[in-house]
């Protein structure tokens, strides 16, 4: 209701605005506004930059073919051919693909001219900049408090799903139920992306806002990654399970220690998750590591007392439920070199607003040019 209510209030104050400075431009300005106010500011500017380059470009062609062809089908074909060839290569993304053409055949609308295209653009400008405004409030929380609340959401359903399968195990392992946690784990998994888009947007808002703190911002992106890496072993610990009831030959006798040990695994980030939602300390997190790290070795321990008892697929497959454990306990507290020593890619290209900096693609044509003028004059 937030979001929408900020939308509805932006889009008037662009039509207000767009008719005090702009002939006409009322509507043109709140049309667009509609279409770039976002989630979050950061969101906003690069949306709404996107769609400015984008509408500009797209609506000099516009003109071109309405001075050539008039106003009609081969103008709005190749306006809208242009202007989705134009976005694409900018790489705007899904929504400003749609966007660049919609607002492009608003600027060449019926009754066009020179004035009343400048006109339209002038108000395009408009829309965009007051959707940047609105769309700091459009949200409560700022990006730190999202990212907080994505980690929050991802790592209890984590927690839930290896406590379910912790009761599963300890009452019996079928493989229906092993698929069903299968499927979950999976869906967790396609959480990854959102989460990452929002720690990145904490820390690019963080760099350049003084509302934001830095550290603060990056020590929720390494928080961020570590969720991640402890998603991924919470779906190999589903495949692992699943794959146990494809073995014939599998054995139930360690089946309560392996419950006991996920049930710690649950314990241990349910702890960190309620640390992360309020202040806390190092050494609060290094002793829920600590304890699921000794829960890992426990498990071990008691694997290899059984070795000779248990199939060796069986063997192998518990031991890697203990190597998992203790790359989620090296999450938990944020110790793994993984974390730190591995550049993690940037903000997924399915969550880009633009998935190139326009500055740095400007940067590099600058360059090639000037080279190429070089290699003439030389010659």
């Amino acid at each position: 209701m937030r979001q929408i209510t900020v939308a509805a209030i932006a889009s008037a104050t662009a039509w207000v605005i767009g008719d005090q400075l702009v002939f006409s431009g009322g509507l043109v300005a709140a049309i667009v506004c509609a279409l770039s106010i976002r989630i979050s500011l950061y969101k906003s500017v690069r949306e709404g930059l996107g769609q400015i380059v984008g509408t500009a470009i797209g609506a000099g062609v516009a003109l071109l073919t309405v001075h050539y062809f008039n106003f009609g089908v081969i103008a709005i074909g190749l306006t809208v051919f242009l202007c989705s060839v134009v976005a694409r290569g900018l790489r705007l993304g899904e929504v400003a693909t749609v966007n660049v053409p919609v607002t492009a055949l608003i600027v060449i609308g019926p009754g066009i001219s020179g004035s009343t295209a400048q006109h339209r653009l002038a108000s395009t400008l408009i829309g965009a900049g007051v959707a940047i405004v609105f769309s700091y409030f459009s949200h409560a929380n700022t990006p730190a408090g999202r990212t907080v609340n994505q980690i929050s959401r991802v790592g209890k359903r984590s927690a839930e799903l290896i406590s379910e399968m912790a009761e599963g195990v300890a009452a019996g392992i079928t493989q229906k139920q092993a698929g069903n946690w299968l499927a979950k784990a999976r869906l967790l998994v396609e959480e990854i992306p959102t989460l990452r888009s929002q720690a990145l947007e904490a820390r690019q808002y963080a760099r350049w806002s003084p509302l934001a703190g830095v550290d603060e911002a990056e020590a929720l992106y390494v928080q961020g990654v570590a969720v991640e890496h402890m998603v991924v072993q919470v779906r190999t610990i589903a495949r692992t399970l699943f794959d146990s009831t494809l073995d014939p030959k599998r054995k139930d006798s360690v089946d309560r220690e392996i419950a006991y040990a996920l049930s710690a695994t649950s314990y241990a980030i349910t702890a960190k998750i309620e640390l992360i939602e309020s202040d806390y300390s190092g050494n609060e997190v290094d002793n829920i590591a600590k304890d699921l790290r000794l829960a890992a070795d426990n498990l071990t321990e008691e694997l290899l007392a059984r070795a000779e008892q248990l199939p060796r697929s069986q063997f192998v497959r518990c031991i890697s439920l203990v190597s998992q454990m203790k790359i989620i306990a090296n999450s938990l507290d944020e110790s793994s070199p993984a974390l730190h020593n591995v550049q993690t890619p940037g903000e997924p290209t399915s969550a880009k607003v633009i998935s190139l900096s326009p500055v740095v693609e400007t940067t590099k044509l600058s360059k090639r040019v000037w080279l190429g003028i070089r290699k003439f004059l030389r010659r």
